[in-house]
């Protein structure tokens, strides 16, 4: 079941093009230019590549609603895959850069409303909530595919770093957003196989979920906890924990800390 969208509400947004092409060149500047202004470009890099995959996270949701019945997600412009469209453009892509910058996590955005009286089917509301996390996970997927079919033997080590960062922020999105956590895509996902009192009680919580989890992870045994299992999945996409580290000391341009001192050198001398 589809429903009917008009050409215009399908049009790629101008906003989210620019954001493509500007991870883009700055990644071929970081490819090509291994010495001047690396950080910086880096730092661009990665920021762009984080916001479009929110875009493509929140287009997901929508997609998938829209597909289940809720034909109102395409005059509110949810199709066109521009950020600036969102219920709330601060949660869904300010508050995740910030974290980005301030902590390398990816925090997980959120604000796409979707009328769920209009979608029939407990099968499909779970659908919709798994689907961001998902993106998330197609997009690790795909971000560290170089590494684990060796395409990265003559890449400069910042590339190879900003890609592993990348890779790590969707990581850590898709298990962040995969907590059963009232207010997180994990509980939206269960919550339709609730009972309606189960989930009158939790409702109260739910605009704070997100609050919590950032709470938790401060406390250093849980946010070490959590960081062991975004390591553990990268090494099963052979992206190094070492790269990981490296990419995110080059993110942070600003420090003006040597990208030496982590110890890590690329694939090839390694």
């Amino acid at each position: 079941m589809t429903a009917a969208v008009s050409r215009h509400d399908r049009r790629v947004s101008p906003v989210f093009l620019l954001l493509v092409v500007v991870c883009g060149l700055a990644g071929w500047v970081v490819w090509e230019d291994a010495t001047t202004g690396t950080g910086f470009t880096v730092f661009v890099f990665v920021v762009a590549g984080w916001v479009v995959s929110l875009c493509l996270h929140e287009y997901a949701h929508a997609r998938t609603a829209l597909h289940s019945g809720d034909a109102s997600i395409g005059a509110k412009g949810y199709l066109t895959l521009n950020p600036l469209k969102y219920a709330h453009p601060l949660l869904s892509i300010g508050l995740p850069v910030l974290f980005v910058v301030l902590g390398g996590i990816g925090l997980p955005g959120g604000a796409v409303f979707i009328e769920r009286h209009r979608i029939r089917g407990r099968w499909r509301h779970s659908l919709i909530a798994a689907a961001g996390p998902a993106t998330n996970v197609l997009f690790a997927v795909v971000v560290s595919a170089p590494f684990w079919l060796g395409l990265l033997d003559d890449a400069p080590p910042a590339f190879q770093g900003a890609l592993a960062f990348l890779a790590l922020l969707q990581v850590s999105a898709a298990l962040l957003n995969l907590l059963p956590v009232p207010g997180l895509d994990g509980y939206a996902v269960i919550e339709p196989w609730l009972s309606p009192g189960a989930r009158q009680q939790v409702a109260p919580f739910a605009p704070f979920g997100l609050l919590l989890v950032i709470g938790l992870l401060w406390i250093p045994e849980v946010g070490g906890a959590f960081f062991d299992a975004v390591d553990a999945l990268l090494r099963t996409l052979d992206v190094p924990e070492s790269a990981t580290r490296y990419g995110y000391d080059v993110f942070r341009f600003w420090r003006d800390v040597p990208p030496a001192e982590t110890g890590w050198y690329p694939a090839q001398g390694s």
